[in-house]
């Protein structure tokens, strides 16, 4: 699996280039955001991992950019600590987040969480359909009242779930060990922030993900479900 890393901390990335090759990736980097823009474009990696502070264009702008034109999912490293970078990132498309500094084996088992998701699956799984929601495993499509809806790979795997439990609340801590292979944190906000994406894509006169608090997220399966 070809990673492409946008960090202008070159020692850091020939670490990371070493310690990746151990672990079966092949890694190449750009140290400026708008040369990195480009890589990532002409799909020089299979997964970006993407620093938020870089040179010429910051990684909230590389980002933005990319996704213009590509669902390549990308793995944001962040400030520990800074809470509005990892739920910015989170918001224009990020995948998901690690804060800086990081454990080279944390940010492995990430990118093996993300390469899980992105590996072809014959799933047997049949067609779903909720109150008007229709998603094909196979082909991995999504339709809203008849109308396709264009989903990233997390927001997709995340609908999934959802629609497989419809009437049951599913927890954040389920979502995230299935999803992410880890646990969630009381500061861990990457389910949160795709559940939005997912209202706003699905969701126009009716509520359809139903938040309940302190536990997680319940997929209506009619109106008056997602009124009690």
């Amino acid at each position: 699996m070809r990673v492409l890393l946008i960090d202008d901390d070159v020692e850091l990335s020939q670490l990371l280039r070493e310690f990746l090759a151990r672990e079966g990736f092949t890694m190449t980097a750009a140290h400026d955001g708008v040369t990195g823009l480009e890589m990532a474009r002409r799909g020089e990696g299979d997964m970006v991992i993407l620093d938020v502070g870089l040179p010429k264009l910051d990684g909230f702008g590389v980002l933005r950019k990319l996704r213009e034109s590509s669902k390549v999912p990308v793995l944001m490293l962040t400030a520990r600590g800074d809470d509005v970078d990892r739920i910015v990132g989170l918001e224009i498309g990020a995948d998901d987040y690690l804060p800086k500094p990081f454990n080279p084996r944390e940010l492995a088992a990430r990118l093996r969480a993300i390469l899980r998701r992105m590996e072809p699956r014959d799933d047997p799984s049949p067609r779903l359909e909720v109150n008007g929601v229709r998603l094909d495993p196979h082909s991995r499509t999504v339709t809203c009242d008849g109308q396709p809806v264009e989903l990233t790979t997390i927001e997709f795997d995340i609908l999934q779930a959802l629609l497989q439990a419809a009437g049951r609340v599913l927890s954040r801590d389920a979502l995230m060990e299935a999803l992410y292979q880890r646990k969630a944190t009381p500061f861990d906000r990457a389910i949160d922030v795709h559940i939005s994406h997912l209202r706003r894509k699905l969701e126009r006169d009716r509520t359809l993900i139903r938040t309940v608090r302190g536990v997680g997220y319940q997929f209506c399966r009619t109106s008056q479900e997602a009124m009690e």
